[in-house]
């Protein structure tokens, strides 16, 4: 689409508002049935992962465009390393693989909730959950008892 007039303008080449068009597809991310995720400006994905029998909290990652179309393809959960800069799957060394169950879109599709079965640790420390420690008084303490 091009932009009639100057940068004040409120129509788009077909005569349609900018606005209205943009209502349009915040609508159909949010209450509609097509999938249309949101990526940050960074092109990621906030990716909570959860554990599909127990619903434990196991990690939390990000996805980009590559990683969310490996996941959907193999059924594995895929991340992007932000420090590497690359795909990655989890487990793909230790074995640890988490296998995808199901994936739950919140209401602007910008994170995921996967629920997924660890075939192990999802934790790089050896931690069942990356979420093993809570924070009382200033302090972390054990969250595993």
């Amino acid at each position: 689409m091009w932009w009639i007039g100057n940068n004040r303008s409120n129509r788009l080449g077909d005569g349609k508002r900018k606005d209205s068009m943009a209502h349009t597809h915040d609508a159909e991310r949010e209450s509609g049935t097509q999938f249309l995720p949101k990526f940050g400006a960074d092109g990621l994905l906030t990716g909570v992962v959860v554990d599909a029998a127990s619903r434990e909290v196991l990690m939390v990652a990000h996805l980009d465009r590559e990683a969310l179309d490996a996941t959907l393809k193999t059924g594995l959960a895929h991340f992007h390393s932000r420090s590497r800069g690359t795909l990655w799957c989890k487990g793909e060394t230790s074995g640890n693989v988490l296998r995808v169950r199901e994936i739950l879109v919140d209401c602007d599709q910008d994170a995921l909730v996967i629920r997924a079965e660890p075939a192990g640790p999802a934790c790089h420390t050896g931690a069942r959950s990356c979420f093993y420690r809570r924070l009382t008084d200033g302090q972390l303490e054990s969250a595993t008892d």
